[in-house]
């Protein structure tokens, strides 16, 4: 049960990870449906891949705006500072929250655990304790939060068997760090739910790809090493599937839960979790046979170019899973949509990209 929709026109919107590739795309998108809409992005602008990536989505939201700040405006900071995000709530009073900010990727959390700490669990949780404490700061123009909208991630299914993967099912059996903090996100956001009446809603992404997406994401970095004649590697020997969604389709799906709260659930709690996904997985290798046909059509890559010369069949690697299957009925019946871009037109329209970007 969903309660009465949220008009974004003239709301305060908050938007963390605004210069990510999610996060950029989503605040475009309500810049050119709610032209009175006001965001605040805030984003750590941070190295794990191409700043110059991340500069230029702003500079594409920036030619929406003209730099006019009452309609978007960034604050370059961390969702790990509390005393920042203190200060944001208290002044710029947020309608809609909507959390993108995170470390993302699992094999770097093998890696590098402590980003994950810091951003993906208390990072959130400082969002949670602002968006709480804005119940006690109520004025005849300010409600507080009217919703908190984060992101999770189809890696919370982790190693389960049964396809696809339902909200319903069981996700305690997490393969990765990175997995085990989104999955946290989504208990936190329960309990705040459950005690401060905070409206939440989860929604777990599946293989997000698109133009100016991020380097360490396969259909990427397959394109750099191929471009640089370096071999790429696919994992589990090309035995793994993936529900790759287009951009486009999540940021659609965004807009439409941000606009509808969750009404009180059978256990007295505003609590909801979604997945958006494609509904449609891949095979490794079929992807890696789509992707090379469209750079060479979009002059990536020379017409002769050698693929079987610079592809290497390798095992799984940890944190991995071997297949992505996202059942998504329950945002279909809640808010008649699901993604539907092809794979074949989403890595047209990213291969294009690509071709105009690096030359």
């Amino acid at each position: 049960m969903l309660s009465k929709n949220i008009n974004l026109s003239g709301k305060r919107v908050l938007i963390t990870g605004a210069a990510g590739f999610i996060g950029a795309n989503l605040v475009i998108a309500v810049l050119n449906r709610y032209s009175d809409a006001k965001i605040l992005g805030i984003d750590n602008m941070n190295d794990y891949y191409d700043v110059g990536i991340k500069k230029d989505r702003l500079k594409r939201i920036l030619e929406i705006t003209g730099g006019d700040e009452n309609r978007f405006k960034l604050v370059e900071g961390s969702i790990a500072d509390k005393e920042l995000i203190t200060k944001i709530f208290d002044e710029f009073k947020p309608e809609v929250v909507v959390n993108l900010a995170a470390q993302a990727g699992v094999r770097y959390s093998i890696e590098n655990p402590d980003a994950y700490i810091e951003s993906n669990i208390i990072g959130f949780y400082n969002i949670l304790e602002a968006c709480r404490h804005s119940y006690d700061k109520k004025t005849p123009d300010y409600s507080g939060v009217l919703h908190l909208v984060y992101a999770s991630s189809s890696s919370v299914y982790g190693s389960n068997k049964k396809i696809p993967y339902s909200v319903e099912d069981q996700v305690d059996n997490p393969v990765s760090l990175y997995a085990a903090t989104k999955k946290s996100n989504e208990l936190l956001a329960h309990s705040y739910s459950k005690l401060y009446g905070i409206p939440s809603t989860g929604l777990r992404f599946f293989t997000v790809y698109g133009p100016a997406g991020r380097p360490d994401m396969a259909y990427f970095g397959f394109t750099n090493k191929l471009v640089n004649g370096d071999t790429i590697k696919i994992f589990n020997f090309g035995n793994c599937k993936r529900d790759f969604t287009y951009v486009d389709d999540i940021v659609e799906g965004i807009i439409n839960v941000m606009q509808k709260s969750p009404d009180e659930n059978e256990n007295g709690v505003k609590y909801k979790v979604y997945n958006i996904g494609n509904n449609d997985p891949v095979n490794l290798l079929d992807f890696v046979d789509i992707l090379q046909k469209e750079l060479i059509f979009a002059g990536v890559l020379p017409a002769d170019y050698d693929f079987d010369a610079h592809k290497e069949l390798v095992p799984m690697q940890p944190g991995d899973v071997e297949v992505t299957y996202a059942d998504v009925t329950a945002l279909e019946n809640d808010f008649g949509f699901k993604p539907s871009t092809s794979l074949t037109e989403g890595l047209r329209r990213f291969a294009k990209w690509y071709k105009e970007y690096y030359g």
